[in-house]
């Protein structure tokens, strides 16, 4: 996916922290949260995205650990739910 159709879905998200399913071309789909960090506008750019997966989105809620996140390529992407 490009990332202009990306970052038109996440807009359109009726919550910031909403979860998204986010299916892959070549791996299991997953269930996330797409974070806007301080790297956003950078990441966007290259169509990369910083995602906390569902599991551990409560603990990343209290502590906003960029550690519990992971990067993702949009390339990768093949539809957003």
């Amino acid at each position: 996916m490009t990332s202009e159709l990306i970052e038109k879905f996440i807009n359109k998200s009726e919550s910031e922290y909403k979860p998204v399913r986010i299916h892959f071309k070549e791996r299991a789909s997953i269930e996330g949260i797409f974070v806007k960090g301080q790297d956003y506008k950078e990441l966007k750019s290259k169509n990369f995205w910083r995602v906390v997966k569902a599991d551990v989105a409560g603990e990343w809620a209290e502590t906003k650990n960029i550690g519990l996140t992971r990067l993702y390529n949009g390339i990768s992407f093949t539809k957003l739910s």
